[in-house]
């Protein structure tokens, strides 16, 4: 049933599932666009909950960098589908979740801590652009109409029941662009107020050049720093955290995409701040980067960015109790991308 390219060029399948997956085929028609509501690439639960693709911010090259999931033709998992009604993610539909946030109340909170994010309804155009090229190879190499609803309310006003909703058969009948709040069955509101008279202006823009294949040191490598020893935290007192051998999580000059994931036994009421810092090479702090907040059990603290060369990037921790008890910190793990430069 498929026809056309399958995998979007440039885009990385590091994170396919479409060998887990297996969908239904079909011939694509509609765009569906997500926010991930994070500010790095979700793991989609194993690929349980993946879109076909996945694009991703990167603030040092002002470019969308894109992670495939899934072929072109085949369905992915990102919609909710009821029993009964309509088919919403095997109708013909290719789904992009954006990374970043539609939520206003999230981008004040990101940017009160200096977080680097993309609040989409006020997207760059670098960060349009991209999406809009993307857009357009759909158009021309599938056919996707550069068209789609006039209506693309604010978050939270578009979360739910809103007329931006289409109905069952103005679902099975729309080809084009549409938003995750414009698909029945679903209530999700993202991606908010996308300035989408500018995406498909620029979508219809003149051809651009074909995406390149990604080069060597494009293609990211994997953070992967596990350690399960069971460690006591002093109430209130700041301590580094040591990944597998050391402190030290990445050592530049690399772009990355880092977040730290904690598992806590920590009493109720626990406040657990979380700092990235960087040291130069003597080993002295040269840079504290702005501390992430979170709850007392599973804790998952963000940077983006970019470490120089002969910086390395190390992470802290914070727990208070209300007790003034230590808390044992059971495992902690740095995961994320990076790439080299």
């Amino acid at each position: 049933m498929s026809s056309g390219p399958q995998t979007y060029p440039g885009a990385s399948t590091a994170y396919w599932y479409g060998s887990k997956y297996a969908g239904s085929a079909m011939e694509v028609n509609v765009v569906v666009l997500h926010t991930t509501e994070g500010r790095t690439l979700p793991d989609y639960g194993g690929g349980a909950v993946a879109p076909t693709l996945t694009a991703v911010p990167d603030f040092a090259a002002r470019r969308l960098r894109w992670y495939q999931h899934f072929p072109i033709d085949t369905s992915a998992r990102a919609l909710v589908n009821l029993p009964g009604g309509v088919e919403t993610n095997t109708l013909n539909v290719c789904q992009v979740e954006m990374v970043g946030t539609c939520d206003p109340d999230t981008h004040a909170q990101w940017t009160r801590a200096g977080l680097a994010h993309i609040y989409w309804p006020e997207a760059p155009d670098w960060a349009l652009a991209g999406v809009a090229e993307f857009l357009r190879w759909m158009h021309v190499e599938h056919g996707v109409p550069l068209t789609g609803p006039s209506s693309w309310p604010a978050y939270p006003s578009s979360y739910g029941a809103t007329s931006a909703r289409m109905t069952y058969a103005e679902w099975t009948a729309f080809e084009g662009v549409c938003g995750h709040m414009h698909v029945p069955e679903n209530v999700h509101g993202d991606p908010g107020a996308i300035h989408f008279d500018r995406l498909i202006a620029l979508a219809k823009g003149d051809p651009p050049t074909q995406p390149a294949p990604p080069k060597e040191e494009d293609v990211p490598s994997v953070l992967n720093k596990p350690n399960s020893i069971d460690t006591l935290l002093k109430s209130g007192r700041w301590v580094e955290l040591a990944f597998q051998t050391d402190g030290v999580i990445l050592t530049g000059p690399v772009v990355h995409q880092t977040m730290v994931h904690l598992l806590l036994d920590a009493p109720d009421g626990t406040r657990v701040e979380g700092q990235f810092f960087l040291t130069d090479s003597a080993g002295d702090t040269s840079d504290y980067l702005p501390s992430d907040e979170a709850g007392p059990e599973g804790c998952q603290f963000h940077a983006n960015g970019q470490v120089l060369a002969g910086r390395q990037l190390h992470f802290k921790v914070r727990a208070t109790s209300p007790d003034g008890s230590d808390v044992r910190l059971l495992h902690r793990v740095a995961s994320g991308l990076y790439w080299a430069v």
